[in-house]
This record gives structure tokens, sequence and C-alpha cells, in this order.
């Protein structure tokens, strides 16, 4: 079953960067947790310095791991992921900066090793890639996530997605079968469909303050999947799945 056949199934429960309210998230200890209490994971990929595909959300370093604690690299303000090389983002911890008086150190997780989980665990991958044009060319972007995906053979559980919309058009030229998402966040392209038609998108993803029950009927039927993010309110989640809404990205998986 690809991910395009799972979204014909209800209420899809998405666990926005693993299990954000549980582990360290982007790790895999969020992924691990996740297992059995989401349909799908989803989580943030972004490159090296030397181009290797490893997951992180944040473009700087110094939230999600002690990088400023290091004498090593004190002079690299402002810690941006790409000016890293991956030898020296697989030096920092990952995972104690997210409890408290303990230290668990988490370490960093490549994109290979989230595809082999993906098929080691039958698990379906909302894989964001983060808008990298300021040091990379779409192309190399495109192409070193394409590369992890078709070595990995997990093509089949994958849906990728970003804010920048021409990676999604990019990965529909080059892999005209793999499901796609354009991600919005503070205003719908006008005109909304003819936008989305012309970048060749399976699917819509945006933020809970945008939604409307007029757009969600138009986007159905023009045949477009809809995930919302990010809904931490059981209820609110009942009232966008009662609209239509495919899926939601949450912190809070049960």
């Amino acid at each position: 079953m690809s991910f395009l056949e799972l979204f014909k199934r209800p209420a899809l429960i998405g666990a926005h960067r693993g299990f954000l309210s549980n582990r360290p998230e982007n790790t895999l200890s969020a992924l691990n947790q996740s297992i059995g209490h989401c349909d799908f994971i989803e989580v943030d990929v972004q490159l090296s310095r030397e181009g290797i595909a490893v997951i992180i959300h944040d473009d700087t370093l110094e939230r999600t791991t002690n990088v400023k604690q290091l004498k090593a690299y004190k002079t690299r303000i402002p810690y941006k992921v790409t000016d890293f090389t991956y030898a020296e983002l697989s030096d920092l911890d990952y995972g104690s900066w997210f409890y408290i008086n303990v230290k668990r150190p988490e370490p960093l997780l490549t994109l290979k090793k989230v595809l082999e989980f993906v098929k080691e665990n039958q698990i379906y991958l909302n894989l964001e890639i983060k808008d990298l044009s300021d040091t990379f060319s779409d192309m190399q972007v495109v192409s070193s996530v394409l590369k992890e995906i078709e070595a990995s053979d997990s093509k089949d559980f994958i849906l990728l997605s970003s804010f920048r919309h021409e990676y999604m058009q990019l990965g529909k030229q080059i892999q005209p079968d793999l499901p796609t998402a354009a991600l919005v966040e503070d205003k719908h392209p006008n005109p909304l469909i003819p936008y989305l038609k012309s970048i060749g998108v399976d699917a819509y993803h945006f933020n809970d303050a945008l939604v409307d029950e007029t757009t969600v009927k138009k986007l159905k039927e023009a045949g477009y999947y809809i995930n919302i993010y990010t809904v931490n309110d059981f209820l609110r989640r009942q009232q966008l799945f009662d609209m239509g809404v495919n899926g939601v990205f949450t912190d809070y998986l049960e």
C-alpha cells in the first residue's frame, strides 16, 4: 500500500517530528515511541555542509543540541546546520536538552537511518524538506533526498512535502509516482486550485488557522488530500475530520 492509498483511510494521525511531547524531536527514540500510536510519522530533513541528508527541524543547532556547550564550536555562531560537516554534526547530543536534571544523549539521526526504520517497521513517513535554497541548488537538495529513498527501496512509504514548492515540482519531474504535498503557513496561494495543479502536488498541508469549510470542500472536490498542522486539541481534531480533512499532525499521541 502506498501513501496515497493510506489517505483513503479516515482520520489519520501524523506524529509531528516523531513523538514531540514524549521524546526529543526528530530522534530515533521519538520514532520508536510513536509506533502503534499514529498512522504516519513526520520528520524534517536538511543537508550537512557536504550534502549528507540529516534529520533536524531548525536551521540552527542551539535549541535541540548541546552545540553551545562544546568549546570546539564556540566560534561557529549562528550554528547553522548547513555550516557543519557530517562528522561535526555527529559529535553533538540531540537528546539531553529535552530532559530535566538528567542526561540522556541521542545521536544524530540521518535520512538513511530513518528510511531503514520505515521499512523495518512498515510505517509511513511524511518527509518535510526544509528550505535550503540559500545554500544549495534545488537540484542538489532534491537529488540527495531522492537518492536515499531509491537506495532504501522505501518509496511506497514516503510522502514528500516542503514550504519550498520548487522542490515538489522538481521531485515530480524526477520521480513522477512519488507523492508530494505543498506546505503553507500564513496564507493560501491565490487562486488555490489552479496553483496546486500547476506544481503537480497530490496533497496540501496547511496551518489550522487557515482552515474553513469552504476551502476544505474545494480541495476535496478537486481531488487533493488535506493534512492540517499542528493540532493538539482532541475536539479540534474531530471537528477537522468532520469537515473532511484527511489527517492532522499532532505533538500528542494516545
